[in-house]
């Protein structure tokens, strides 16, 4: 029986062939004759003996009946695969079944074998990690990153040059890493560029791919899409995202983002990615400052679309907002109300097989991305590819995508603002009350977190195609600030001990005029940092929390998937769950960087009643410890209030501020945070 761990190898070099070798330590497949591709079938044993005889593992491959992929082999092997493409999801889709779908490891390793050097490299990598994902006999591999596989998607094409000459030119244990240069997409003429530190972070645009690839938008297996609350998740990750955008818009002085609410107007703002992509050799499209979106027609993509098809679809989805019930493809309704109706939303905007109508609310999210990447080519007439926009992995580069992202979370809170109001018995915790909140950096003063810019090192040796072996790196500069510990005190006046869900969110205090935000605004601003359940004993109680712990973000060596740290023993309960921890927001990213004299925020915590919050199941393994924005690997979303619960509706009459609104269960405490412009380098 073939070990599953060497499927693994399949993503290494996505652009070799797969008799090549693999892996750290020599490892080669001993592909059969029949699975060559037309180039080499006529010198097999040639090929397969040169790089056979060098190998320490030798991998063999059995030969069987192979499915039809003939469609998934219709997508050229150097086009640009995007998931917002229908013709490219329907493509992904028939892959991930076909993955799916064969019964053994060994088949599965043929059926990847003969598919690796025929597919499209982007789609190979995409359907084979969904099926991993998702095939009961693969969900403990660990999926490492795909800045590993594709450095392209994510660095600056620049230095490709520098990785070939430091790999080719210099043993293995006298490399040193190639610095990626700080800001190189703009100067400081253009005001946007002042957020390049979070657009073009490579943890934050891998956190977007990796949510994407635990939530897939098509295949015939329903269960694969069909996730708890999945269109509720797809609507409060992306309000999180706005949400702290406009956190670190604020930290530079810049306004908040302006929605791309009118698909008429141009693009105020461009965006040159200086990126290239290895699999099309051809360079990522830029779109020049006041670009206007046009009809599409692209044969080649089998895309013809109007932007009143947009418009149209936009009007239906919020005609069933304002109706309160959406009609599915039966002509049945479909209830917008209560806690679920979000959920039925999130489905339809952003378009997945589980929309309750896509004929009626078309797909709106997805082609709203593909207007924008094609505008600069909409018709194909220069044979240009879709610009960042069109792909998940490189969509948050864009300045243009917070502006599309701020609208559709608009007409999200359309539909929230329908919502009844919480009443002050939903919001309280009878008998307890938060007595005293404080922060303290490690080292620092109470309330006050301080922020700096470090340079860290990824591996990029598993991309780097046709060059000798060995580990090769790239040191790229990110915002990091010095950890932090929440101090809570709470008095239970009970006589007995209770439970709690802690909630602490932090929001701006006042706006970029300058003046004291409204609590109806600033709600939208607040961005979770952490969720956790406490135990709470009669009396006084001080529970202390490191920012580590936060249930939003993963670690440093999660999100670039160092696989090798932390990781559970073999046959462990918690090894299952060890994939999914490749989904989270960036540590490092946890807060926003605030200004040198200081931003002034106003941090929030709430214990709410866990008996209202519980939902009754086992967490196995240490992968829930991110669920705030990506859920848990194959169970409910362990908390059963709203997400974004207290901030997701409007306040209840009388209430104006942020102090307005609290409850004995609530606290606020004023906090600066200030960002220092100094460097330091990241000790592995």
């Amino acid at each position: 029986m073939a070990d599953k761990r060497n499927l693994l190898l399949l993503f290494d070099r996505p652009n070799e062939p797969v008799f090549m070798e693999k892996g750290k330590t020599s490892t080669v497949f001993d592909v059969p004759d029949r699975y060559l591709t037309d180039r080499y079938r006529p010198i097999g044993n040639e090929v397969q003996t040169r790089f056979g005889e060098k190998a320490q593992q030798r991998i063999p491959v059995r030969e069987i009946s192979l499915p039809d992929l003939r469609l998934p082999m219709s997508l050229g092997r150097e086009e640009i695969f995007s998931l917002f493409v229908p013709r490219h999801r329907q493509i992904a889709g028939r892959l991930i079944d076909i993955f799916m779908g064969v019964r053994s490891i060994d088949d599965l390793q043929s059926v990847a074998v003969y598919a690796r050097d025929r597919v499209n490299p982007y789609l190979f990598n995409y359907a084979f990690s969904v099926a991993l994902l998702h095939r009961p006999d693969t969900k403990d591999l660990n999926i490492r990153s795909l800045a590993e596989y594709f450095p392209e998607k994510f660095v600056d094409s620049k230095i490709f040059r520098k990785l070939r000459e430091e790999t080719t030119a210099v043993d293995e244990g006298s490399r040193i890493p190639i610095t990626i240069p700080r800001d190189y997409t703009a100067s400081d003429l253009d005001p946007e560029h002042r957020l390049w530190y979070f657009r073009e972070d490579l943890g934050i645009n891998l956190h977007h791919w990796h949510w994407h690839l635990v939530y897939p938008f098509d295949s015939t297996d329903r269960s694969i899409v069909a996730k708890d609350r999945r269109g509720e998740l797809f609507y409060y990750m992306h309000q999180q995202v706005i949400a702290r955008y406009n956190l670190e818009r604020f930290s530079n002085n810049l306004a908040r983002v302006a929605r791309l609410n009118n698909f008429r107007d141009p693009i105020a703002e461009g965006y040159f990615p200086k990126m290239d992509s290895l699999v099309a050799s051809r360079a990522w499209p830029p779109r020049a400052q006041n670009t206007r979106i046009s009809d599409l027609n692209r044969t080649s993509d089998q895309l013809k679309v109007d932007v009143g098809d947009l418009e149209r679809w936009r009007d239906r989805i919020i005609e069933a907002i304002q109706q309160g019930f959406a009609t599915d493809d039966r002509g049945n309704r479909v209830s917008l109300a209560g806690d679920s109706g979000i959920d039925t939303l999130g489905n339809m905007i952003e378009s997945s097989i589980i929309s309750p109508n896509r004929s009626v609310y078309g797909d709106f999210h997805n082609v709203g991305h593909l207007f924008i990447s094609y505008a600069h080519d909409p018709d194909h007439r220069y044979l240009e590819a879709f610009g960042v926009m069109g792909d998940s992995t490189t969509a948050m580069r864009d300045p243009v995508f917070y502006r599309w992202h701020a609208y559709i979370d608009d007409i999200f809170q359309e539909h929230k603002n329908r919502l009844p109001v919480y009443t002050l018995p939903q919001l309280q915790y009878d008998g307890i009350s938060v007595t005293g909140l404080q922060v303290v950096s490690d080292g620092g003063r109470p309330n006050i977190l301080s922020t700096f810019w470090q340079q860290s090192d990824v591996d990029l040796s598993r991309g780097m195609d046709f060059l000798p072996r060995g580990n090769v790196f790239a040191r790229f500069t990110h915002l990091q600030h010095t950890p932090f510990t929440y101090t809570i005190n709470v008095n239970n006046q009970g006589g007995a001990q209770r439970f709690g869900t802690v909630r602490i969110f932090l929001g701006p205090k006042i706006d970029e005029r300058g003046l004291p935000m409204a609590f109806r605004e600033q709600r939208l601003f607040m961005i979770e940092l952490d969720k956790f359940v406490t135990s709470l004993n009669p009396g006084m109680n001080t529970i202390r929390r490191r920012s580590e712990e936060s249930s939003v973000t993963i670690p440093f060596e999660r999100t670039f998937r160092n696989v090798d740290a932390n990781r559970p023993l073999v046959g462990a309960d918690d090894e299952l769950e060890f994939n999914f921890c490749g989904c989270g927001w960036p540590q490092h990213m946890l807060i926003p960087k605030g200004k040198p004299e200081g931003l002034i925020c106003q941090l929030f915590v709430m214990i709410s009643n866990y008996e209202d919050d519980r939902i009754d199941q086992d967490l196995v393994g240490s992968c829930n410890d991110a669920s705030s924005y990506c859920g848990v690997r194959d169970r409910l979303y362990p908390d059963r209030r709203p997400m974004g619960f207290p901030f997701d509706r409007l306040p209840r009459r009388g209430v104006d501020s942020l102090m307005n609104f609290l409850t004995s269960n609530m606290s606020i405490v004023d906090v600066t945070i200030r960002h220092d412009d100094r460097t330091v380098v990241r000790q592995n």
